[in-house]
């Protein structure tokens, strides 16, 4: 799904039931950074760090996450475009 290293998930639908795919395709892409903003962000970036982290036992599942409540989401997109080093990159906005 995520063409980008870097993601911020614009938390809209309240269903959750799209988290556990939208996570495990990001893992597979390669991304390496979700910030979440909108709705209850900061416990939907627990799930995500919850689903990332899974049974513990495959240390090459590693996502650096952020939630950003009572932001917009210019101000999340700004965050993530400011992570440099090895988080330097383009930033992809996905809605679910």
């Amino acid at each position: 799904m995520p063409n980008c290293r870097k993601v911020v998930l614009h938390w809209i639908s309240g269903d959750e039931t799209k988290l556990d795919p939208f996570v495990e395709n990001c893992i597979s892409d390669g991304v390496i950074f979700i910030g979440v903003v909108g709705k209850d962000c900061s416990r939907i970036e627990d799930v995500i760090d919850e689903i990332v982290v899974g049974d513990g036992s495959d240390d090459a599942r590693d996502i650096l996450t952020s939630s950003h409540p009572d932001e917009s989401l210019e101000s999340a997109v700004a965050f993530a475009r400011s992570l440099t080093g090895g988080f330097a990159g383009e930033v992809e906005i996905v809605e679910l």
